[in-house]
């Protein structure tokens, strides 16, 4: 489940060799980080001061209405906090150009976010915590069956980043699915009024963007709802069925589609992360996307119509 490439590895790779792993469910380590990293005196100031300015669960960077939200600072501070984590998202958007450029086309380059507060004991409530096991949804408004995709930065100089997993979307399926409420395969086909609902939203978003999180969709609601019932489900948090530990050094990077691996994050202080909007008709093996085997069945009817293509 876990893909580590070197520097020199990066190189040498086929169009296709990364973004096949991600729909197929891995989690592609790169180590050392590919991106640029902060300048030291920025680290300082992401370290050191930092945890004592956040507002919200993280602080993050909202590209359609070029803000922060999160942080509480003087008026300095933002324009640098918005800075670096601007300079990061751009970093990350020219790498990923050249590691999975078949997933590039028509992408919407989401939030890119600064988790500065350890993640061990936050006693946050179940549904935002990261530390219960749980499969992405909803990550940026509606994604109508599109991909979410996370890269990942541990920055902490002295201390691994722990992840738990019990497994993929498929795995996870078959075992939970019919507990959960979303097996058998559901009619997740959006209507002409729910289509007219989210292109009105999308106009709207260009002037006032946070309408775009009132957009919803059947396979949101379907994956919300999943996404709940992992999280609330204590039979679920303590099964050891496809339980995996992963440790992520100080200074190297991952990602996953977050919608296909199941994850916790256990442990760890200060990371980023960025995240993408993938369309599904970009994928090569869209029968492994929670889409397909939420509407067809495991067996991925690859007949059958994908999800309506997102308005970019």
């Amino acid at each position: 489940m876990l893909t580590t490439y070197t520097t020199q590895q990066l190189g040498t790779l086929a169009p296709h060799a990364i973004s096949d792993e991600l729909e197929r469910g891995h989690i592609v380590v790169f180590d050392p980080c590919p991106v640029p990293l902060p300048k030291s005196e920025d680290m300082r100031f992401l370290l050191e001061e930092l945890p004592g300015r956040l507002k919200l669960k993280n602080i993050s960077y909202h590209r359609e209405s070029d803000r922060v939200y999160g942080f509480r600072g003087t008026t300095q501070e933002t324009a640098r906090i918005t800075q670096i984590l601007k300079e990061h998202s751009r970093h990350v958007q020219e790498f990923l150009h050249q590691v999975i450029s078949p997933l590039i086309p028509g992408w919407v380059v989401a939030t890119c976010s600064f988790r500065p507060i350890e993640e061990q004991g936050r006693n946050l409530p179940a549904h935002a915590s990261n530390e219960l096991v749980h499969i992405d949804a909803g990550a940026y408004g509606a994604t109508h069956g599109d991909r979410i995709l996370r890269f990942f930065v541990n920055i902490n100089p002295g201390r691994d980043r722990v992840w738990i997993t019990k497994g993929t979307f498929p795995e996870i399926y078959a075992c939970w699915g019919e507990a959960a409420g979303v097996a058998p395969p559901k009619l997740l086909t959006e209507g002409p009024l729910q289509r007219l609902y989210t292109g009105v939203l999308q106009g709207l978003s260009k002037f006032i963007p946070p309408v775009q999180f009132m957009d919803s969709s059947p396979y949101d609601r379907t994956m919300r709802h999943f996404h709940n019932f992992m999280k609330d489900s204590s039979v679920f948090q303590q099964s050891l069925e496809g339980h995996q530990e992963f440790r992520f050094k100080p200074y190297t990077a991952w990602m996953a589609f977050t919608d296909m691996v199941s994850h916790a994050c256990i442990s760890g202080q200060f990371a980023f992360v960025s995240t993408f909007i993938i369309p599904l008709r970009n994928c090569r093996y869209p029968e492994l996307s929670p889409f397909y085997i939420l509407q067809y069945g495991p067996s991925g009817r690859m007949t059958m119509p994908g999800p309506r293509p997102a308005t970019k």
